[in-house]
C-alpha cells in the first residue's frame, strides 16, 4: 500500500521542509467503508475512532526520524475510544488544531492510508471496531520513499 499525501501537505513540505511541523497537532481519524481516491478527496465512510495522546484529544508526537522513517514517540500512548462500530478501512492523519471537515480540499494537510491486519499502511490486531471500546496503536512509522 502507499500513503497518499494531500496537495496542501505536499505544498507545506516543499515550503517548510518538515513533515512534523506541517502536520501541526496530529491525530489519526479511522474510517470505515470506501477509501477516498486521494487525500484531497472528500472523506467517505463512517468515522470509527479518533486516535490521540492517551485518548485525551492531545496531539500525537513522533521520535526523531532515522533512515527515512518517522516513528511514533515511544514514550507516548496513542489511543482512542471507538465512536461507532464498523470495519476500519482507511485513516487520515490531520491537524487537530485546524479542524478538517472532511470536504474535498487542496489546502488541508492530510496523510491518508489503508487499514488492515497485514500489508496495510496501518496494521491493526483487528479491523472490526466496536463502539465504546478502546483502540490503541502500539507502533507506527511513516516512511518516505527514496527518490
Amino acid at each position: 500500500m502507499t500513503l497518499k499525501v494531500s496537495t496542501g501537505l505536499r505544498n507545506a513540505l516543499l515550503s517548510t521542509g518538515s513533515l512534523v511541523a506541517s502536520l501541526g497537532s496530529p491525530v489519526i481519524m479511522i474510517y470505515g467503508n470506501a477509501v477516498p481516491a486521494t487525500a484531497d478527496a472528500a472523506v467517505t465512510g463512517t468515522l470509527l475512532c479518533i486516535i490521540s495522546q492517551n485518548s485525551t484529544g492531545d496531539p500525537l508526537a513522533f521520535d526523531p526520524a532515522a533512515g527515512g522513517t518517522l516513528p511514533k514517540a515511544a514514550a507516548q500512548v496513542w489511543s482512542g475510544i471507538n465512536v461507532a462500530s464498523g470495519t476500519a478501512t482507511h485513516f487520515r492523519i490531520v491537524d487537530s488544531a485546524l479542524p478538517d471537515d472532511g470536504t474535498a480540499s487542496t489546502t488541508q494537510k492530510r496523510l491518508q492510508g489503508t487499514c488492515g491486519t497485514a500489508g496495510a499502511d496501518l496494521n491493526m490486531s483487528s479491523v472490526n471496531l466496536t463502539a465504546g471500546a478502546p483502540q490503541t496503536i502500539d507502533a507506527s512509522n511513516i516512511t518516505l520513499p527514496t527518490f
